[in-house]
């Protein structure tokens, strides 16, 4: 089951077990500088806004109410990351979670498909916090960034020639429950455990339409530290016959409004505004859990910024490297007690 609570997507399986239930929300944020430097993450700035397509169905294309989910809106060129947190239970269960934007895998760049597969294509929950863009390289994401449908710029236009989909897809599969419960006894009788907090990073918040003009595409944008962590479970104590689907949709933001009746959220500030002002970026250290490395297909998309240059276009605007100083270094696997090793 899924459920719509305070903007974010709860997904729970009380079939399964009691406590399996995790929630996503869409976290607003700065664009990172598309210039091949590798930056810090960037800030939360609060949650996007999260509708039922099926309250707006005589405002949206039929499309989308085939889809059914959720819409969200984003201005062009505006940069989202996806936040992974309990959903309410005392205990964070296990999930294997796959991410598709334009129905192309963001781990693997391969076509949508149900299931788990040998090659990870999912990411798994609680051990990834967070997930900002495309996982390029070993340790780097490209950012996701918001582009319109049809302009080619989208990772799903880039390596399938056509803009069809759009939005970004989710499929969620929980540990099975003879599996969780052997687990838990290990992790209950660890000094401390990584799976009963969540991380989070976020900041102090900011402050009638043609239907080939509604959907939303996301596009890789800056570089960005950040590892998608391997799976450290078996693949058969994921529960695959047990999952649930979101299609979340991506409304231009002025279309949002003609779609609501209400205003998208104001534009965040820039990468330059906020370095500025002195606020943190942050770097996060997961222990010694192991890294994915990046897809091929990934890896061979290019940038908006790049792909914007060979089009004669300039598709991000205010794009100037920054210099991050104010660093917060974000702890995780660790014990109270432990002193966390950097780089020399």
């Amino acid at each position: 089951m899924i459920e719509l609570r305070n903007d974010r997507l709860v997904f729970s399986f009380p079939d399964v077990h009691a406590d399996a239930e995790f929630a996503i929300d869409f976290q607003r944020t700065l664009r990172i500088p598309d210039d091949d430097t590798d930056y810090s993450l960037p800030p939360g700035l609060g949650r996007f806004p999260v509708r039922h397509v099926d309250d707006f169905a005589r405002s949206v294309p039929a499309r989308w109410l085939d889809h059914g989910g959720v819409m969200l809106p984003m201005y062009q060129s505006e940069a989202l990351w996806l936040n992974f947190s309990r959903g309410g239970a005392d205990f964070s269960y296990p999930f294997a979670v796959k991410i598709a934007t334009g129905k192309r895998d963001a781990i693997t760049g391969r076509a949508w498909s149900d299931g788990l597969h040998g090659k990870q294509d999912y990411v798994v929950i609680p051990k990834q916090p967070w997930l900002d863009g495309y996982c390029v390289e070993k340790g780097i994401i490209r950012q996701f960034v918001a582009m319109p449908l049809g302009a080619g710029y989208s990772a799903e236009e880039q390596i399938t020639g056509e803009a069809e989909h759009g939005g970004i897809q989710v499929i969620a599969y929980p540990m099975r429950r003879d599996a969780y419960e052997r687990r838990r006894k290990e992790w209950e009788a660890s000094p401390r455990s990584m799976w009963a907090s969540d991380v989070e990073y976020c900041a102090p918040a900011f402050l009638s339409v043609r239907e080939d003009a509604y959907d939303m595409g996301l596009a890789p944008g800056g570089r960005m530290r950040q590892e998608i962590y391997d799976d450290p479970y078996e693949l058969d104590e994921w529960d695959t016959g047990n999952a649930s689907r979101c299609f979340i949709h991506i409304a231009n933001s002025m279309v949002w409004r003609a779609i609501t009746g209400t205003n998208p959220p104001t534009t965040p500030p820039t990468a330059k505004e906020y370095t500025n002002a002195g606020l943190p970026w942050f770097e996060y250290y997961g222990g010694d859990a192991k890294a994915l490395d990046g897809a091929g297909t990934l890896a061979g998309l290019k940038s908006v910024v790049r792909l914007g240059k060979e089009k004669g276009d300039v598709p991000l605007p205010e794009n100037e490297p920054v210099t991050p100083g104010n660093i917060v270094h974000l702890r995780s696997a660790l014990t109270p007690e432990q002193v966390r090793e950097g780089r020399f």
